[in-house]
């Protein structure tokens, strides 16, 4: 039996088996559907928002809507703050990776009339929504990364702390390790799951093999994401030929502003020197181009998932 091992970005979710769900309808509510189940694949979810928020989502409206913003939304949901830098090292990395989502300072944008925090001049500036929802989703998504790359000592209110990168690399391998079927296993990852499939599937030894990777709205194009990605990752060698047996496929949208800088990933994981990496342009609707269930619908993204499954 073939099996999907899904694993999410960043922002709080609802619980692991309803976004599992989520994800799944995704795929059979597009134009030309794929039921997962009906073909006789099973599909498992790598969850991890518990490490980083309270309470999981319990109104799944906002993944669901087609409503304007409502995506949006989604990946702005549990409300966090960019955290403040320990080290040089971290102050140095979460400037570099704001500068790539935004040319303007908290304090350029609270006095910026409402019309001026939509203007052109950053990844965030260009994507034409109001900044009560850009913020939060910026504070997630460098929060997150930052707390894995840098294996941050971490919980919600009222929950023990764990090493955050420690914690899900186990998660990770427990689903990867075991996905209770010996035919094709494909991992698909979206946003930050990118960083932290490709980090386990290139950096940690007990990993097991996996058929093929699909990433989605994916960061790894950052030079800040690279470096931290070392020792294992290099431009001419990073391919993780050690655990992806066949193909990784990479969908992007440029509009995505998580991944639109630098959204390519062929030239940046060589496999000695070589370009192994399928890179795919394609084009989410609406303001928001960075939600999974967009990606999920994608006949591309479904030709990509059926072929490595053999269906």
């Amino acid at each position: 039996m073939p099996h999907v091992t899904f694993i999410h970005g960043i922002a709080n979710k609802p619980k692991e088996d309803e976004l599992r769900r989520i994800w799944c309808d995704s795929l059979e509510q597009a134009i030309e559907p794929l039921s997962l189940s009906n073909e006789g694949v099973s599909t498992s979810m790598v969850y991890w928002a518990d490490l980083m928020y309270g309470d999981p989502i319990t109104d799944t409206s906002n993944f669901e809507s087609t409503a304007a913003n409502a995506d949006a939304a989604a990946d702005a949901a549990g409300a966090t703050s960019i955290p403040a830098p320990a080290t040089p090292e971290e102050a140095a990395f979460l400037e570099g990776m704001r500068e790539k989502l935004t040319s303007r300072d908290d304090e350029q944008i609270a006095a910026a009339p409402p019309a001026a925090q939509n203007a052109a001049g950053g990844s965030f500036e260009r994507i034409p929504l109001p900044w009560f929802l850009k913020k939060p989703i910026m504070n997630a998504f460098l929060r997150d990364v930052h707390h894995y790359l840098f294996d941050v000592n971490f919980a919600p209110p009222g929950r023990q702390a764990v090493r955050i990168q420690q914690t899900i690399r186990k998660r990770f391998l427990d689903r990867v390790n075991n996905p209770g079927s010996d035919g094709p296993h494909i991992v698909v990852s979206h946003s930050m799951g990118t960083v932290i499939a490709y980090d386990c599937l290139k950096r940690v030894d007990e990993c097991k093999k996996v058929d093929g990777l699909i990433t989605i709205g994916s960061p790894l194009g950052l030079d800040e994401v690279q470096d931290k990605l070392q020792p294992g990752w290099s431009r001419l060698n990073g391919y993780p030929h050690e655990r992806v047996a066949t193909r990784w496929v990479n969908l992007f949208d440029r509009l995505d502003p998580v991944c639109g800088l630098d959204p390519q990933l062929a030239n940046d994981y060589r496999f000695s020197s070589s370009k192994r990496i399928e890179d795919i342009q394609i084009e989410n609707d609406g303001a928001w181009r960075h939600s999974a269930t967009k990606y999920l619908k994608q006949p591309k993204f479904r030709q990509a998932l059926r072929s490595m499954l053999g269906l």
